[in-house]
């Protein structure tokens, strides 16, 4: 197994290069790079050209009409400005070197963890999401356990109990959580309980009271949980539909396999069928699927939830960066989410291991 995970990470470093590069080029390609965004700001309709060029911390104005006559610019809207100051901005956004020279340096910074400043917000990539990675964690972690606390139970008990009663009437919740969107519930949820037109219940927006710093430690966590409620509920609603009625298929697919007729011509008892037989090979598939669920629920499921509920995480971030193209802060996330998910498919593989210790992955491999 030791070698098995050694080629997994060795295996990881070419991918990371490869969704970085892709990456790196198809956003090159896309129209309103940083330096548009800049002059598009200077050139805003209604604003003081020497403040916003002072508060961007450029130094140079506006050129005079016979310099904008004769200056023809590559970036729309430059008409008016001196070349001069292109050319500042320009080399203030790197994009004064090569595209392949500014790609591999961004790289050679990144394996010694140096994620640069953002363009737009005079702070470091790492302090951006160290300080939005509370909110995104604590709306990824406690989604999946919930998630998977509810539909692995419900879809074991679905599969047990496969169409009676119990069965048809969980299958319409299952169906009502499939059709409803997580951002149209967390909307309902909203107005029924966080101030709408009923009941006042739970706070509109942020993750802790303002007051949090001065609470004690049992109210910290009450509060915690108070503001994370609704935001939860609503990313729960729509995951735990897809997992149960994978978790049911998965086990209804395993009790009808020979080897369980077997077990129970044998006289073992149905637990002892289930979790002693069908448990272990049903549950791999389910498995399979945890680190895709949780990197979508950490950072892409969260996106709508966090503008909603007005919670300031990874989602939001990455959102505003794309839309403002500020490459720093897009491109130091996403090697972050990458690795990150490369990461948890190498948990995803070696937990397979610990359900069914008859898998090996070094065996499979020779």
């Amino acid at each position: 197994m030791s070698a098995y995970i050694i080629r997994r990470l060795l295996l990881m470093v070419p991918t990371l290069f490869a969704i970085m590069l892709i990456n790196f080029l198809v956003i090159q390609i896309a129209p309103g790079g940083p330096v548009e965004q800049m002059i598009s700001q200077i050139t805003g309709v209604g604003a003081d050209i020497t403040e916003r060029v002072s508060r961007t911390g450029t130094t140079e104005a506006l050129s005079s009409p016979a310099t904008s006559d004769a200056f023809s610019s590559k970036y729309r809207g430059a008409q008016g400005l001196d070349p001069d100051f292109i050319q500042e901005l320009e080399k203030r956004f790197g994009f004064d070197k090569p595209l392949h020279e500014r790609f591999f340096s961004m790289m050679k910074k990144y394996l010694m963890l140096d994620f640069g400043e953002s363009f737009f917000r005079d702070r470091s990539v790492v302090d951006l999401v160290l300080d939005k990675m509370p909110v995104s964690i604590s709306l990824g972690v406690w989604t999946t356990l919930l998630v998977y606390l509810i539909s692995i139970p419900l879809g074991i008990a679905k599969a047990v109990r496969d169409g009676d009663r119990f069965d048809i009437w969980t299958s319409l919740l299952v169906v009502i959580g499939t059709a409803i969107p997580s951002f149209l519930f967390a909307v309902f949820l909203l107005v029924i309980f966080a101030g709408g037109s009923y009941m006042d219940w739970f706070p509109l927006a942020g993750i802790t009271s303002e007051n949090w710093d001065n609470l004690s430690w049992p109210s910290k966590i009450m509060d915690y949980f108070w503001h994370l409620a609704l935001p939860v509920l609503a990313m729960t609603i729509g995951g735990f539909a897809t997992l149960t009625m994978l978790t049911k298929n998965s086990f209804l697919d395993q009790i009808h396999q020979q080897y369980v007729m077997t077990a129970r011509a044998k006289g073992l008892t149905e637990r002892k069928v289930l979790y002693g037989h069908v448990f272990r090979n049903a549950m791999l598939i389910v498995i399979a699927g945890f680190p895709a669920a949780f990197i979508g629920i950490l950072f892409t499921g969260s996106l709508l939830i966090e503008i909603i509920f007005s919670l300031d995480g990874l989602g939001l971030l990455g959102f505003e960066a794309a839309f403002a193209r500020d490459y720093p802060v897009m491109f130091g996330t996403l090697f972050f989410f990458s690795l990150l998910g490369l990461v948890m498919s190498l948990i995803g593989d070696l937990t397979y291991t610990l359900i069914d210790p008859r898998i090996d992955f070094e065996r499979q491999e020779r």
